[in-house]
């Protein structure tokens, strides 16, 4: 049995409500901290691009986290909104497995 969120979580939702807002940091602060555009950042906090590899070592390393939380996190987010975009069409596809039997 898969748990599944009521929706998928955006990591930037994440960063935004469990990092940012409670700290009272800014996406540009947070960003010229990192090392990185201002833009990128706020896009993520805006939930309209993902989280890269870059941007994963950088955040992981500020908040003492691992990159891999933060690319797990991207990649779930990404699985969990394709598997409910492609729903239809995944069910229509039969598993190898019930052809053996």
């Amino acid at each position: 049995m898969t748990f599944r969120f009521a929706r998928p979580i955006h990591p930037g939702e994440f960063l935004r409500e469990e990092y940012l807002v409670p700290l009272g940091l800014s996406a540009g602060a947070l960003a010229k901290r990192l090392g990185l555009p201002r833009t990128r950042i706020e896009r993520i906090a805006r939930e309209e691009i993902g989280v890269t590899p870059d941007t994963a070592l950088r955040l992981a390393r500020f908040f003492d986290t691992t990159p891999e939380f933060w690319m797990n996190f991207q990649q779930a987010y990404e699985l969990e909104t394709e598997a409910r975009r492609l729903e239809q069409v995944l069910k229509t596809i039969e598993p190898l497995a019930d052809k053996a039997a």
